[in-house]
């Protein structure tokens, strides 16, 4: 019989929260990897005297581990090309202990796992799961700990964990085996010549080398040269490849951090401090072995459009959905309301009539957000329940914004607004980086699935492939948001960066007078950035957008969805520009953004049905006659006839953009 904790489902037919066990059982934390075919014992290549190596391999991607005089070490390569020169491993024990530079090789296992599976949501409506894994069990020679390394090699990339191995100092049957991690020694050695797109928290991204990070921090966070992940490397012999973390349980956020006379280096650096510095200090991390820590992942192209299509990487490292029943988990685009009654209900109609699913009520709802604890109360001015009812009877969700400060009792906050009739939450100011706070964000998760809400978690989190887990973890922020309104080549950056990672609430602001970009650049983000939960007329009311006519953008919104069925980068290059097209049943959205550069992008359309026959009506948005400012650059819409041997000369001001639908003429 299971413990009631780890039941999926209770009398009302709704998903239990997954108790950390589970997914720990989950993430493939099995110490035998029989369970998906990879249980054949062969032995390691000696490549020279004293060394020993293994290595991973998938049409052209290769991971290499070698143990050469007692110590570990990796490396990475795309065609013959290095992506990582070799690199120390390791782990640090709290007792000074160090796992990886004097062990023994004790055994070996590899084999090849070739599967697809379906998701929610998301860029594709099938992943396709191929790798080669290696395994290595090891010893420590000094303290006889025995640990592993694990790695997979992917064609889109490549991925290694450590596992801890149940100790041999259980004197009973019943005895549970701990160790405490005190620091994690993994490095990741470029080539010469390699530059990095360094960002923490929402600073804007920084082109520097590896050496050159810059030092950020206060007294009560995480002090030194450290950048948070993803983090994208343009290589010297043109490939680009993005450093991510996946499968991230019970174990605290990794950053990486310039090393010292090595300049090409970047070591990890498992965070101390939550990204703003709330909470308590935990310098190390005592799991219950066997254990194995999140993945480093490494997706690589060998163009930066490849590595854009690569990104379903980090899902494919991530436990698989724990929800038996994920119906209910709608994406969809989301218009954010006044604090009113009036402005919800109209808000409503403003959804039907715009295609949007969701309505929500941001930061002031219940009061003050900072100090307003009591987060059970809607203020005078909004009557919750009328909005409610109305929203349910034209087939619109409501979304709640929570800021963290009032989730003292999230499964009682959570019961209450699903009593309301709410879809969804947005949690506000979450402080991503300790352990405790990765236990915290799968326990909201869970809890918010327990009660069948949406969340969306906003400020200083990142993505680490739990959209997988729990389906309705639907979207995050760990981005410099638009609206900040920053430049067009910070947008054309994200694609290539913080996107690859996961979903991105990015608040698109579409005729905004602060924008620095065009209105054609804010409405192809929605094809080209990946945004399951996607805000749309941020900052707006629905009265703005009264006169529809003086609006030309309105029928693409109203028409882009937010899931696809295929999608494929046409062409880029990181901080310079991007053309993505996304197939949702027979239509195509295409999406194309550039930086203050104007430019003219010629894209081949062959990546439509037929042979050149079929017709299909393209409705071009471009960019007009450039105005004083780029918001000024009006939208020109036009159509044309066009098939899969049209080439498409997509024609972009500078910090503009191009949408087009592509919709087969019959």
């Amino acid at each position: 019989m299971r413990a009631a904790g780890d039941q999926n489902q209770d009398g009302t037919g709704r998903p239990r929260p997954i108790s950390r066990r589970k997914v720990l059982k989950r993430a493939a934390l099995t110490t035998t990897l029989t369970a998906v075919g990879l249980g054949a014992a062969r032995p390691a290549h000696a490549a020279e005297q004293g060394a020993v190596t293994t290595t991973a391999r998938m049409a052209g991607t290769s991971l290499t581990l070698t143990l050469r005089d007692g110590t570990l070490h990796w490396s990475a390569h795309r065609n013959g090309k290095t992506v990582i020169d070799t690199s120390p491993l390791g782990l640090r024990l709290a007792d000074g202990t160090v796992l990886g530079t004097d062990v023994t090789l004790t055994g070996t296992h590899r084999g090849t796992v070739h599967r697809t599976w379906k998701p929610v949501y998301g860029r594709n409506a099938r992943v396709t799961d191929h790798y080669q894994e290696h395994r290595w069990n090891l010893r420590d020679n000094a303290t006889g700990i025995r640990f592993g390394v694990r790695i997979r090699a992917y064609r889109t990339g490549v991925a290694l964990r450590y596992v801890l191995l149940d100790q041999d100092n259980a004197t009973t049957a019943t005895a549970t085996a701990t160790a405490t991690i005190a620091d994690e020694l993994t490095t990741f050695t470029f080539p010469t010549g390699t530059t990095v797109y360094s960002a923490r928290d929402e600073n804007a991204y920084e082109l520097v080398a590896p050496h050159a990070i810059p030092v950020t921090g206060t007294s009560t966070t995480d002090n030194g040269p450290l950048t948070d992940l993803p983090l994208t490397a343009t290589l010297a012999d043109g490939l680009i490849a993005c450093v991510c973390e996946s499968s991230r349980v019970n174990f605290p956020r990794l950053m990486l951090s310039s090393v010292e006379g090595q300049p090409n280096t970047l070591s990890a650096f498992l965070m101390e401090h939550t990204a703003r510095g709330t909470g308590p200090v935990e310098t190390s991390t005592t799991v219950t072995t066997p254990f194995a820590t999140p993945w480093r992942a490494v997706v690589i192209g060998s163009t930066h459009a490849e590595l854009v299509d690569n990104a379903e990487l980090v899902l494919n490292l991530a436990p698989e959905s724990v929800l038996d029943d994920t119906s209910w988990i709608k994406p969809g685009k989301v218009f954010r309301c006044e604090l009113s009654t009036a402005a919800g209900l109209a808000g409503v109609d403003f959804a039907v009539e715009r295609g949007l699913q969701y309505i929500e009520y941001d930061a002031g709802w219940y009061g003050p957000e900072f100090t307003t604890l009591d987060a059970t109360t809607p203020i005078a001015a909004i009557d919750m329940p009328s909005v409610m009812s109305y929203a349910a009877s034209k087939g619109i969700g409501v979304f709640l914004y929570v800021n963290r400060l009032a989730l003292t009792d999230a499964d009682a906050l959570f019961a209450l607004y699903k009593g309301w009739g709410a879809a969804g939450i947005k949690l506000g100011f979450i402080n991503d980086g300790t352990r405790s706070m990765t236990d915290q964000i799968i326990e909201w998760a869970a809890t918010a699935a327990h009660h069948r809400l949406l969340i969306d978690m906003h400020d200083d989190v990142r993505p680490f492939g739990f959209e997988r887990t729990y389906p309705n973890y639907i979207s995050l922020e760990g981005v410099r948001g638009n609206e900040q309104f920053p430049t067009a080549t910070h947008n054309v950056t994200l694609p290539f960066a913080r996107n690859i990672g996961g979903p991105m609430d990015y608040t698109i602001c579409y005729g905004q007078s602060r924008d620095k970009t065009t209105n054609a650049h804010q409405m192809a983000m929605a094809a080209v950035y990946y945004q399951p939960l996607n805000f749309l007329f941020w900052y707006d009311k629905p009265s703005k957008y009264a006169t529809a006519g003086n609006w030309p953008g309105l029928p693409w919104f109203n028409a882009v969805p937010v899931t696809w069925d295929e999608s494929r980068t046409l062409a880029g290059a990181i901080g310079e520009y991007i053309a993505v097209a996304r197939r949702s049943g027979d239509t195509w959205y295409l999406g194309a953004m550039t930086n203050e550069t104007a430019r003219t992008l010629s894209i081949p359309l062959d990546f439509l049905d037929g042979d050149g026959s079929t017709a299909y009506t393209a409705t071009v948005y471009a960019d007009g006659e450039p105005g004083s400012s780029p918001f000024r650059t009006p939208v020109v819409v036009s159509t044309a006839t066009v098939r899969s041997d049209t080439t498409l000369d997509v024609v972009m001001a500078g910090a503009g953009g191009q949408a087009v639908v592509l919709t087969p003429s019959g």
